[in-house]
């Protein structure tokens, strides 16, 4: 299944609300959303365009959004405070430079946008 058009891409979350609501037990209803739900990704991937970060603090809390992490999990992965997370969030405090290789290695944040916004 393929998505041409945004009409289309409405469509098909109204089908896939639809299926999601009598679903149950059903593998042909089942396999009909999973197509719905991979068209739809399919048509966004090329078609929306969400607005990149544009500041350190907004990127890591986009890292934290995909990673499913709380401050206090990316203080551990980080191995500093929850409390100095905190503040390189609100813009009160800087990244050191071994911080920034933290956010580099553990979270996958380009070191160029780094260094360009630390």
């Amino acid at each position: 299944m393929i998505i041409q058009n945004e009409a289309e891409y409405k469509q098909a979350f109204v089908e896939f609300d639809q299926l999601i609501q009598i679903l149950k037990d059903s593998p042909e209803l089942q396999s009909k959303a999973q197509a719905l739900s991979e068209a739809i990704q399919a048509y966004e991937a090329t078609h929306v365009a969400f607005p990149k970060p544009t500041t350190l603090s907004s990127m890591i809390e986009l890292k934290m959004y995909e990673m499913k992490l709380k401050q206090k999990d990316l203080a551990q992965l980080l191995g500093i405070e929850s409390s100095r997370v905190s503040e390189i969030l609100h813009g009160k405090r800087r990244v050191t430079l071994e911080i920034a290789k933290r956010l580099h290695e553990k979270l996958g944040i380009d070191g160029n946008f780094i260094l360009e916004r630390a």
